[in-house]
């Protein structure tokens, strides 16, 4: 029971954390003259991520911890710290283009396109799986999945750029 509180606690603190981090990162990519990119689809994002963290607060504390979906939630956080490592600086939770930079293509951006993004998809879906709501991890795994797909057309179109 107290486990359950201990990975919700670590998992708040750290997506604050990224919030801080993405908006040092987006002021310092903005004043190197980069620009944001389709902004409107943001607050959905920011609202189906608070919603989902919101709802397992609400109906996980008391429940049991299945620790094979916590060790593949540790996992996917091993990949989150690969992947914001390998941006660095050019790391945010918006799509920020910084005109004349080249695309990153080391660390996992060697083997797929938009790496974050399977790792949220695999975090939506596996952290309610930790404490047992099936239910849950479906239903924002869809909201996610159709954020996603507007996210995703509308990066791809500003890289090509």
């Amino acid at each position: 029971m107290m486990l359950g509180i201990v990975v919700l606690a670590l998992v708040t603190i750290q997506r604050l954390g990224e919030l801080w981090l993405s908006n040092r990162n987006t002021r310092r990519l903005l004043a190197r003259g980069a620009h944001e990119v389709a902004p409107n689809h943001y607050p959905l994002i920011v609202a189906v991520h608070a919603i989902w963290l919101a709802a397992l607060w609400w109906l996980a504390p008391g429940r049991p911890v299945d620790v094979l979906w916590l060790g593949m939630f540790i996992l996917l956080q091993l990949a989150r710290v690969w992947v914001v490592a390998t941006l660095g600086e050019r790391w945010t939770t918006r799509i920020i283009v910084l005109p004349g930079a080249p695309l990153v293509q080391a660390g996992p951006y060697r083997f797929v396109n938009h790496p974050n993004y399977l790792v949220v998809i695999g975090e939506i879906a596996v952290l309610p799986m930790v404490f047992g709501l099936a239910t849950i991890s479906l239903i924002f795994s869809l909201l996610n999945f159709m954020i996603l797909a507007v996210r995703i057309r509308e990066e791809s179109k500003a890289l090509r750029q």
